[in-house]
C-alpha cells in the first residue's frame, strides 16, 4: 500500500496503513484484495454462496428502496412517472452498513457469509466496472458539439485537479482525494466504484467518497433547477448547466425532469442527458491515467521509478482493459450503424436491438446487478469503528469540488449565452 506523508493528518493514517483489523481479515482468508489470484477457491464455491445470495438480497432492497425514495422525491416537486432520480447503490451499501453492525446475526453468522461477501467486493465489482463501459459510446462526443465539448473538459478537470489538491492541503489519502475528484466531476457513484480497485482504494475510502457525492449530488438535484432558471435565459444554457454541475446521471436527469415539469421546458432535459453523457465519457480516459498515477506516487514513496507509459500494462488491472475495451465496442457499433454500410455488417442486428443489448449489458447487468451487488457487499463487510475518525475534512474538500464544478457549469452557461 501506498505511504502516505508525515504530514498527513493521524486520523487518516488508518487507511492507508496494515491494521490489524485488516490483518485479521487476511488470516481469515477473507481480505478481498487478497483474492487477487482468480483462480476457484480451495475451499469450494459452495461456501461462497451464503455471502453471495445475502449481498444480492441487500443490493435488491437498497434499489427498491431508492425507487420510492426517488418516486417521493419527484412527486414533493410536481414530477410524475419519470425513473427515480435517487441510486440504488448508496441505499444498498447503508442498508449492508446497517446489517452488518445492527448485531442482529451472531459472529459465527458471519464467519460463514464473510467469504462470499469478499467475493462480491471484488469479482463483481470488477465485472460490473467492465459492463459498465457499455453505457459510454463516443458518439456522445459529436452529440455534445463544439461549443459544448470545451464546456464539459473545463467541469471536468476543475473537479480532476482541485479536489486533489484541496485533499493534499487537508491532509487527506491520496486515493479518497482522487474518488472524491472522479466522483464529483465525472460520474458520481459509478465512477467511485470504477476507480476504487484499480488504485486499490481501502473501503473507508470508497465510503466516504460515496458519501460526498451522493450528500452534494443530491443537494445539487434539488437546487440546481431554480439556479438555473434563476440566472440562465435559453433551454440550453440550462440544460448544459445541469449536465455539468451534478454529480450522477440519475441524479442529472432528476434536476432536469424537475425544470422541465416546473417551468414546462423538456428541451433542458435533451440537452442535459447530452451533456452528462458527454461527461461520463471522460471515464474511459479517467481511470487508466489516475490509475496510472497513483502507481507512480507508490513507486516515489518507496523510492522506484517512476512507471513509464510503456509499462503501463504492470500498473493498470486487467478488468480496466476490458472497461475501455467494452467503451471502444460500444463506440464501433454506434459508428458502424450510423452508416447504411456498416449497419449491413452487423446483419439484422438493427439500431434499436444494439441500444438494448447495450442497456442490458451496462445498465441492468452492470449498474445495477453487479455494481449494487459487490457495493452492498462493501456495506456488509464494513465496521461502523473502520468510520470513527473521519471527521468533517473529506465533507468540505467534496463541498468545495462540488462548488468548483457547479460555478464552472455556470460560468460555461453564460459563455455559450454570450457567444451564441
Amino acid at each position: 500500500m501506498a505511504h502516505i506523508p508525515h504530514q498527513h493528518s493521524h486520523r487518516f493514517s488508518a487507511m492507508v496503513s496494515p491494521t490489524s483489523e485488516n490483518k485479521n481479515e487476511n488470516a481469515q482468508g477473507g481480505g478481498a484484495r487478497s483474492q487477487g489470484g482468480g483462480g476457484p477457491p480451495s475451499r469450494g464455491w459452495g461456501s461462497y454462496l451464503p455471502g453471495v445470495g445475502l449481498s444480492v438480497t441487500v443490493a435488491t432492497a437498497g434499489f427498491e428502496i431508492a425507487h420510492h425514495l426517488g418516486q417521493g422525491l419527484l412527486h414533493l416537486q410536481g414530477v410524475q412517472g419519470a425513473a427515480s432520480p435517487v441510486s440504488g447503490i448508496p441505499v444498498s451499501i447503508l442498508l449492508g452498513l446497517a446489517l452488518k453492525n445492527s448485531g442482529v446475526l451472531p459472529a459465527t453468522a458471519w464467519d460463514r457469509l464473510n467469504p462470499g461477501i469478499k467475493l462480491c467486493s471484488k469479482k463483481a465489482l470488477q465485472l460490473g466496472i467492465v459492463c459498465v463501459g457499455a453505457k459510454l459510446s463516443a458518439a456522445d462526443l459529436a452529440a455534445a458539439g463544439a461549443v459544448g465539448l470545451p464546456c464539459v473538459a473545463a467541469g471536468v478537470a476543475s473537479g480532476l485537479y482541485l479536489v486533489p489538491w484541496l485533499g493534499a492541503r487537508a491532509g487527506l489519502p491520496p486515493r479518497m482525494s482522487s474518488l472524491i475528484g472522479v466522483g464529483t466531476s465525472i460520474c458520481g457513484v459509478t465512477a467511485i466504484s470504477a476507480l476504487s480497485p484499480a488504485i486499490k482504494a481501502t473501503d473507508r475510502e470508497t465510503s466516504v467518497a460515496i458519501a460526498n457525492v451522493v450528500a452534494f449530488g443530491t443537494l445539487g438535484m434539488l437546487t440546481y433547477p431554480y439556479v438555473a432558471h434563476h440566472f440562465l435565459a435559453t433551454s440550453h444554457q440550462c440544460g448544459l448547466f445541469l449536465g455539468i454541475a451534478v454529480h450522477d446521471t440519475s441524479q442529472c436527469l432528476g434536476s432536469a425532469l424537475t425544470y422541465a415539469t416546473v417551468y414546462a421546458d423538456q428541451k433542458v432535459v435533451e440537452i442535459a442527458a447530452v451533456t452528462k453523457l458527454t461527461r461520463n465519457l471522460c471515464l474511459a480516459f479517467a481511470v487508466p491515467m489516475l490509475t496510472w498515477r497513483h502507481a507512480g506516487r507508490t513507486a516515489k514513496a518507496t523510492d522506484s521509478a517512476w512507471p513509464a507509459l510503456a509499462d503501463l500494462k504492470k500498473h493498470v488491472p486487467g478488468f480496466v482493459y476490458g472497461f475501455v475495451g467494452m467503451c471502444l465496442l460500444r463506440s464501433l457499433g454506434d459508428a458502424a450503424l450510423a452508416s447504411p454500410e456498416g449497419a449491413a455488417l452487423l446483419g439484422s442486428f438493427g439500431a434499436e436491438e444494439w441500444r438494448a443489448a447495450a442497456a442490458v449489458v451496462g445498465d441492468t447487468m452492470g449498474s445495477r446487478w453487479l455494481l449494487g451487488t459487490a457495493m452492498a457487499a462493501v456495506g456488509l463487510g464494513t465496521s461502523a469503528s473502520a468510520l470513527k475518525g473521519v471527521g468533517f475534512r473529506p465533507f468540505a474538500v467534496g463541498m468545495a469540488g462540488a462548488a468548483a464544478v457547479g460555478a464552472t457549469g455556470m460560468a460555461s452557461a453564460l459563455a455559450v449565452g454570450a457567444i451564441l
